[in-house]
């Protein structure tokens, strides 16, 4: 795989290997195509890949190749994916799995999102005279990262429980390369590192304002880098390599957490050496609910799963076939099961261990007839509005040739995070603390070893007890809403995975820096359409053909009567599906 290296989104064979290249305008297949090869869907017997970073999902389909299993592949995703997309995801942020068992017949789930530190109380922050968390800086970390503490438990689950399975130690080996000789800038890094060099906006964006965002991030000059640089972090390859020898202990209990901790608490942060060493990944039971006959499973709370899920519930109450794909009753219909969702999501979603959520309900027919009868078709309702949860994340997914598969999803909350970098590590930390309410009567208020709402949810489709789709997205609010657009569109409307992902999307909702919770959607959406949307009262704002604030999603769709699969990834990012 190290002589490949391509970047587009059309597909063509070469050998046994599906991979990005160039395609006819024969090949078109779907009707959302700015060019017809956009359409065109990877297809392989052996083993599929799709992640948000195309030089991650190399690595996975390399494991693939190499007789590794799905979760093995999914680690090399992960840990390369941390290394060439920092913007959303490190090895200092969380991850959420689900994963099948072709050998067993079941489906798990893995919560790896940290808990809040020993010492994270809200009487700390009030002390300081603050009224909330701080978004960025040393004050904003106050969970532990848990990235790696899922790859270790998913590695142990594999490696016991399927039929074959590489050293964990060669599942690294690509980001430990990619983190010590470099990788080449993409736009998407280059973008946002240019972003968050803002010193007019001396809270959000001003990242170089700290030492180790300044030295891993920008060039020696202090400048962002540029598409077409090669960026190194040497000392996140030497994290990488002790992680890689030793195992998640080298993370959790050795130099790696002492070098973190050390500088946080330099700097009035609250992390300590114990919160580190008592943290553990722990397997819960995922959720699901019926649509149109297929066994749909996301995850459970902490997560907004259950909201993804409650808007298919409200959906099944429609013929939204009827509807019309890409109608004004469509958009609307699903925007409006949304704000339904979300109302229930904001009103119970934090941390299972510390408050009661009534998912048996929630999940119920009984309450999607309800919020379904709320809904009216004529016109919006503007009462229902969703929280502010943002977001920066990467979803991807995997099936190998036994029929195992993995979806999962990995963040550090706030695009680049904290922005805080313990020297000597090369670590960038998550914020996703960040979210807890500093209020004692909110569901969600901080309390020592208390996981925060999460809106990280990866899903898949069953139909008859077997994978036929592994699914997801980044993008916070937009998790739910694109998930109920790839599932419409593929199972009421027949689309295909890569014309489902590129057909218009929308955004209900807040996406961070922005203070009015409007309906986003992209210009491809006819002008008759959105004027229809306006004139029943959404906030419409047209935004680009194809923006990146409708997330990065992906699908691999399984054929279990041929062993075909079919892998798609989102032009909005630097996406890549490949099979072989």
């Amino acid at each position: 795989m190290d002589g490949i290296f391509l970047y587009a989104r059309t597909w063509m064979a070469v050998g046994a290997l599906t991979f990005c290249a160039a395609a006819s305008a024969a090949e078109s297949t779907g009707a959302y195509c700015e060019t017809p090869a956009q359409c065109t869907n990877p297809m392989a017997t052996n083993g599929m890949v799709t992640s948000s970073n195309y030089l991650a999902t190399q690595a996975g389909l390399d494991v693939l190749r190499r007789g590794g299993n799905a979760v093995d592949a999914a680690i090399a995703v992960a840990s390369t994916i941390a290394v060439v997309y920092p913007q959303m995801n490190t090895i200092g942020g969380d991850n959420f799995w689900l994963i099948y068992n072709a050998r067993t017949k079941e489906l798990r789930a893995l919560n790896a999102s940290g808990r809040a530190g020993e010492n994270a109380t809200i009487k700390f922050y009030r002390d300081k005279g603050l009224g909330t968390i701080p978004s960025r800086g040393y004050l904003s970390v106050n969970t532990v990262p848990g990235a790696v503490s899922g790859w270790s438990e998913a590695y142990r689950y594999a490696h016991e429980t399927m039929r074959r399975s590489l050293p964990w130690k060669d599942l690294l080996r690509d980001a430990i390369t990619y983190a010590r000789d470099g990788f080449v800038v993409t736009p998407s890094v280059a973008k946002w590192e240019a972003v968050n060099v803002d010193v007019s906006d001396k809270v959000y964006r001003n990242l170089q304002q700290f030492e180790g965002f300044r030295r891993t991030f920008l060039r020696p000059d202090g400048s962002p880098y540029r598409v077409g640089d090669i960026l190194k972090q040497p000392d996140l390859a030497r994290s990488l390599t002790l992680i890689a020898d030793n195992g998640a202990d080298a993370f959790y209990k050795g130099e790696i957490a002492e070098k973190i901790v050390t500088e946080l608490q330099a700097n009035g942060g609250m992390l300590t050496r114990r919160d580190f060493a008592k943290h553990h990944a722990d397997w819960v039971q995922p959720i699901s609910v019926t649509y149109r006959g297929f066994q749909v499973y996301n995850f459970p709370p902490n997560t907004q799963g259950f909201a993804s899920l409650e808007i298919l519930n409200i959906l099944n109450q429609y013929d939204v076939k009827s509807l019309g794909e890409g109608s004004a009753d469509y958009y609307h219909l699903l925007v409006e099961a949304t704000k339904q969702a979300f109302a229930d999501r904001d009103k119970y979603l934090s941390d299972p261990d510390f408050v009661r959520i009534p998912l048996a309900d929630l999940l119920s027919v009984r309450h999607a007839k309800a919020q379904a009868a709320r809904i009216d078709m004529r016109k919006a309702d503007n009462d229902v509005r969703p929280m502010d949860p943002k977001g920066d994340t990467v979803w991807f997914g995997v099936v190998d040739n036994d029929g195992n598969a993995a979806s999962l999803i990995q963040s550090i909350y706030y695009d680049f995070g904290s922005g805080i970098v313990p020297a000597g590590t090369g670590v960038l930390l998550q914020n996703r603390g960040s979210f807890f309410s500093l209020d004692p009567n909110h569901v969600n208020h901080l309390a020592p070893n208390k996981r925060t709402f999460h809106t990280l949810n990866p899903a898949m489709l069953l139909k008859d007890g077997k994978p036929f789709l592994v699914y997801g997205t980044m993008g916070g609010e937009g998790q739910p809403q694109t998930q109920a657009a790839i599932v419409t569109r593929m199972v009421d409307f027949g689309m295909s995975p890569q014309d489902a992902i590129n057909a218009p999307r929308w955004l209900y909702g807040r996406t961070w820096g922005v203070s009015s919770n409007d309906l986003k959607i992209e210009s491809r959406v006819p002008a008759t359409v959105a004027d229809e949307l306006k004139r029943r009262g959404h906030p419409v704002k047209v935004v680009e053909k194809f923006t990146d604030t409708m997330g990065h999603a992906g699908v691999i769709q399984v054929d279990a009567s041929t062993g075909v699969l079919r892998g798609a990834a989102d032009p909005r990012g630097d996406g890549l599906a490949a099979g072989y």
